[in-house]
């Protein structure tokens, strides 16, 4: 585990945070959530401003754990007929 403040942490936070808002967009959960994490997205890119590719990688792991999390719902839907 990263260091709380550290830009390791920072992007690990950063990951969920972007992930989250998929997830909200995906699930149509409202907007008050999609707010809030808009501003830690917004806190943590003065963070990494000298590093014009940590975003695309962010949002990179962020979609793959949003995927990951989609095919297990799926895994746990029932079938027509079960």
């Amino acid at each position: 585990m990263s260091e709380f403040g550290s830009s390791d942490y920072s992007f690990e936070e950063l990951i969920a945070e972007t992930g989250a808002c998929y997830l909200a967009s995906h699930t149509g959960i409202g907007e008050k959530v999609f707010d809030n994490s808009l501003a830690y997205i917004q806190s943590w890119l003065k963070v990494f401003r000298g590093d014009p590719k940590f975003i695309v990688q962010a949002s990179a792991q962020a979609q793959k754990a949003v995927d990951f999390i989609l095919d297990q719902i799926k895994e746990y839907e029932p079938t027509e007929g079960n």
